[in-house]
């Protein structure tokens, strides 16, 4: 089969599907700094449809804001590069999707510009959760060029996902 993506996240991404199929879980996905690629790469596997409700890219405050309900309080307070927006990612997510049984939420600066001192490049916040077992959250720090951040993320992504779908 011929893939936009690495063999190794294609074969992450089948894992996920099949496990979330098995257990007749539905996901979505609320991205910024991944710009959607977690959505692509599990919708490049045939039978996806079965799985995945939707996806949001939400790349700019505004969108957290308008598309996900993301408080202006909490971004000017936490930043957009935050454990708790993240979380409000996810919990919007819930909110406008009521199938979805898992959600991602992923904020961070790709890179190569943009980051600070407190907020370097490559950092990243990724919280996942499922309906009825709870939230869990995951702080990253990748090195090298951008697109290697955002494929490090996805992988961390569907690591978090596969976690929560395999909890009773």
């Amino acid at each position: 089969m011929t893939t936009l993506f690495p063999t190794e996240l294609v074969a992450q991404a089948v894992v996920l599907l099949t496990i979330c199929q098995k257990a007749r879980l539905k996901l979505a996905t609320a991205e910024s700094c991944t710009g959607g690629l977690i959505c692509a790469l599990l919708t490049e596997v045939p039978g996806a449809s079965r799985v995945v409700e939707r996806g949001f890219i939400t790349y700019s405050n505004a969108a957290k804001r308008e598309v996900l309900g993301v408080g202006e309080e909490l971004l000017q307070n936490h930043g957009a590069v935050s454990k708790a927006v993240a979380c409000a990612m996810v919990t919007g997510v819930f909110t406008r999707c009521p199938d979805a049984a898992l959600a991602i939420g992923v904020t961070g600066i790709a890179g190569p510009d943009g980051g600070s001192q407190e907020r370097p490049a490559g950092l990243v916040h990724l919280a996942a959760a499922r309906r009825g077992i709870g939230m869990t959250h995951q702080q990253i720090l990748c090195y090298g060029e951008r697109t290697e951040v955002r494929l490090a993320t996805t992988a961390t992504a569907l690591t978090m996902l596969s976690e929560l779908a395999t909890e009773k």
